[in-house]
């Protein structure tokens, strides 16, 4: 299949008006196709020759002004048109195949009772597999959809739905829209259905799941309410579909899809087992997000790919920005969470070869395979990251103005970096041109130190800035009491460079820390002192978002080598107990877990962090028995069962159905368990086939074929290999949880002869099963236990030797740069 050239999509722009699509489908046809018929009208501006995209199972027929075109001519994707000036219509008819990787068309049965779903993903170019489309982002049109689906189904898209008299379904027709956020979702719907504004909104989940959407969907709907009347106050604009539905689909790749009046979610935001507050905080910042879309991607959308920032930046800023300010009453700061956790994978992405800039060159977007490489913590978590230091930096009310400009120059069309920032500079005095090109057109964090000069009571503070970018940023200086809890003293702001250090009050502080509200992009470092006041008293810190900026600049310095793993647990050990704040928890023992004693500390070592990693949690279990904090708790239950060195613990737990003291045994900790315990050899094939029995969910299929890929034994790892690259059966979630299961760290010597099978396996299933397939290849079934050269050698020879899709080899290049980096702090 070709893939979409930027110099093409420009051709074609200037060659093309598109007005309109009539999009028909039948879904009554049976398991495996669909019928797709597509009638497109559309003017060339002058004579000349193009091609509309497809990707059928069978082409039926194509006719361009009632002229018949030869199927054949359909090359790979593409079907050929040789057009005179004016207007014209192109209908086509095909049989299309469902998916079951999450791209197209995909269609889902549901385990626990036998119903089946579809819903559409037609992000970058899939709308191929479903319709015949002129299929780029500029290139927009209005769309009438009809849709013929089973007795008792409904279906859902962009608009308002209507069940006609011959049982179609039809759409109200689009505002103007790009052909990849046209949506349909159909099937046996259990819905909850409200009004807000004037305006139908509804969420969607499957039958199985109806009792858990209904527990939670007050909660779902107050914040949909809540947010949408926030963006109203933010936003000239106003909401610019027909209604506002939400559905919770299966098998669903991103976290959600910002269709049009029709946002998509994975449907594991249905918690159907006992969740966290910051999981819920997670659930409402992906609500928020997806609807700020609505006026940043869909009323104004991107011309090309290489501006996918402008989209994904804009909504992660908005996310995080509007729950803090619409939710504040049901969550607390909403920026703890992303410091601990999105900006995390912004800094990892920007340190590895493969970074690139926040706004890249378009000419390093030439197509659409690198576009769809460039969704990453770089285009959402540094992207959101620079949006907020620029609003520290120009002030909201100006960033605003500039948003309203934006959205009142270019609704229902299309806009490009230059776009934004001319809007922006409309609305301020501020040098956004050059804080533009400073930020956004340029990679790698910036490192930031403090140094301290004086004495006695007169001190001065600089800071050392190893990088290239301005930084304005808050200063936490904080002295002792005498109770030798740190209390702040002052809170000065900073511009990085400096014209002169800053004056301190006072003697020589206890601790000083860069950036201490969060509000710029950089690694922050300790001078001596603060560094030791850091490790013996973090837990003394008084302001949470602080402790979170203090806990990063740890992590920081063990990725770089500075601080040793083993000084990291200690200090988790010394101070996690103490910590009120469950992002924060949650995001040390998350990284002590996974990366600490999984990857930087060697194989002799990881016995004893896994034990010092079940103590903490053991603490953290005793200090929750009053069930005050169950979100803690929980925590604490999920890592100690992770960490579990020996099985009779969390045997019992598992055989008594609850843990002491709580909390019983939901079907989320009973896979958990089992789990674990068959990565300690602690349980068998039978005890996994009587838990599905148990729970013949979704998610249980999941956790069956989790567990039956951790199984120590050789035959277990052959069928689970076998199941992900000898055959392509597994559907993507299924594949994802049989590789999550394969590779483990007690099992070494049982996979070692893997390691090297993975390279061609995984090139392979690639190229067969297509970008999706790719990506959960590369993050799920790299082996990425094996921290030693040999495995390193393996995958750069491979790259070097082997061509791979881009997908696949983008995800390679990164896990390889884990890797060294592994190596290096290993020492």
């Amino acid at each position: 299949m070709s893939v979409l050239t930027r110099d093409e999509a420009q051709t074609r722009a200037q060659l093309l008006d598109v007005h309109h699509y009539t999009v028909d489908l039948d879904l009554t046809t049976g398991d495996e196709t669909f019928e797709s018929t597509s009638l497109i009208r559309f003017t060339a501006r002058a004579a000349g020759d193009t091609f509309v995209e497809l990707k059928p199972e069978t082409l039926h027929s194509a006719v361009l002004d009632g002229e018949r075109l030869d199927p054949a001519a359909l090359d790979g994707n593409r079907l050929s048109l040789t057009l005179t000036e004016g207007e014209h219509t192109l209908s086509i008819a095909t049989t299309m195949r469902y998916s079951r990787t999450g791209e197209g068309m995909h269609r889902f049965t549901d385990p626990t009772d036998g119903e089946a779903y579809v819903y559409t993903q037609l992000f970058m170019e899939d709308v191929q597999r479903v319709f015949a489309a002129f299929d780029q982002p500029d290139l927009k049109a209005v769309f009438e959809v009809s849709v013929t689906a089973p007795d008792g189904w409904t279906v859902l898209s962009n608009g308002i739905t209507e069940q006609q008299s011959d049982g179609r379904w039809t759409a109200a027709p689009t505002p103007l829209l790009s052909t990849y956020f046209v949506c349909v979702a159909a099937g046996p719907w259990h819905s909850v259905r409200t009004e807000h504004a004037g305006l139908p909104f509804g969420i969607h989940c499957r039958r199985s799941l109806a009792p858990h959407l209904d527990a939670d969907a007050d909660e779902i709907l107050d914040i949909t309410k809540a947010c949408f009347d926030r963006y109203h106050e933010k936003f000239d604009e106003p909401y610019p579909f027909d209604s506002y539905d939400q559905a919770f689909v299966p098998e669903f790749n991103a976290g959600a899809m910002e269709n049009p009046g029709l946002v998509t979610f994975r449907d594991e935001f249905v918690f159907r087992s006992a969740v966290t507050d910051t999981e819920r905080m997670t659930r409402a910042m992906v609500i928020a997000h997806e609807m700020a879309h609505m006026w940043f991607g869909d009323l104004v959308t991107l011309r090309w790919w290489d501006d996918i920032w402008l989209n994904e930046s804009f909504a992660e800023y908005m996310g995080f920005q509007t729950v803090n300010e619409a939710c504040s009453d049901r969550f607390a700061d909403t920026w703890i969470d992303f410091g601990v956790t999105r900006k995390a994978w912004g800094y990892e992405a920007d340190q590895r070869p493969s970074t690139h800039p926040v706004a890249p060159d378009p000419d390093a977007v030439p197509d659409t395979a690198s576009a769809l490489l460039n969704f990453d913590g770089i285009s959402y978590a540094k992207g959101a990251s620079a949006l907020r230091q620029l609003v520290a930096w120009m002030g909201e009310k100006d960033f605003l103005a500039g948003i309203n400009i934006h959205f009142k120059r270019h609704r229902f069309g299309n806009a490009t970096l230059a776009d934004f920032i001319d809007n922006l500079a409309a609305a301020t005095d501020r040098d956004v041109h050059g804080w533009a090109e400073q930020w956004l057109r340029t990679t790698g964090v910036d490192t930031l130190t403090p140094r301290l000069t004086g004495e006695g009571n007169r001190w001065r503070l600089g800071v050392d800035h190893d990088g290239s970018r301005p930084h304005r940023l808050s200063v936490g200086v904080y002295d002792r009491d005498a109770a030798g809890d740190l209390v702040l003293r002052e809170r000065p702001w900073a511009d990085v460079p400096q014209e002169a250090p800053l004056d301190l009050t006072g003697p020589r502080p206890a601790l000083v820390v860069l950036n201490d509200a969060d509000l710029t992009y950089a690694k922050m470092r300790f001078d001596e002192v603060s560094e030791e006041t850091a490790l013996r008293s973090l837990s003394r810190i008084p302001d949470a978002l602080t402790r979170a900026v203090v806990w990063n600049n740890l992590r920081d310095t063990v990725r770089d080598g500075v601080l040793e793993p083993s000084a990291y647990l200690e200090t988790a050990r010394a101070h996690l107990c103490g910590e009120t704040e469950l992002a924060v928890v949650q995001g040390v023992l998350g990284f002590a877990r996974t990366q600490i004693a999984d990857r930087y500390l060697s194989e002799a070592d990881r016995p004893a962090a896994l034990a010092t990693i079940c103590e903490i949690a053991r603490d953290l279990m005793r200090r929750t028995e009053d069930g005050e904090a169950p979100g803690l708790r929980l925590t604490a239950v999920r890592t100690y069962i992770d960490s579990a060195t020996t099985p009779d613990k969390i045997a019992s737990w598992l055989e008594e159905g609850t843990v002491h003291g709580g909390p019983e045994l939901d079907p989320e900790l009973r896979w958990r368990i089992l789990a674990r315990l068959a990565v300690l050899g602690a349980t068998d094939e039978a005890a996994i086939a009587a838990e599905l029995d148990r729970d013949p969910s979704a998610s249980g299929q999941e956790g069956a074929a989790r567990c039956r890929a951790a199984l120590p034994t050789a035959e277990a790892k052959a069928a689970a290999w076998a199941a992900m690259f000898d055959t392509d059966d597994l559907s993507n979630y299924l594949f994802t949880a049989t590789a999550q299961g394969f590779w483990k760290p007690e099992q070494s010597d049982l996979v070692r002869d893997y390691v090297a099978r993975f390279y061609p396996a995984a090139t392979a299933l690639a190229t067969r099963r297509g970008p999706a397939m790719a990506e959960a290849a590369g993050r799920w079934a790299f082996p990425s236990y094996a921290i030693d050269a040999t495995s390193l050698t393996l995958g750069e020879r491979h790259l070097a030797q082997t061509p791979t899709t881009p997908a696949l080899h983008r995800k390679l290049v990164d896990q390889l740069d884990d890797l060294r980096r592994a190596l290096r702090v290993r020492g």
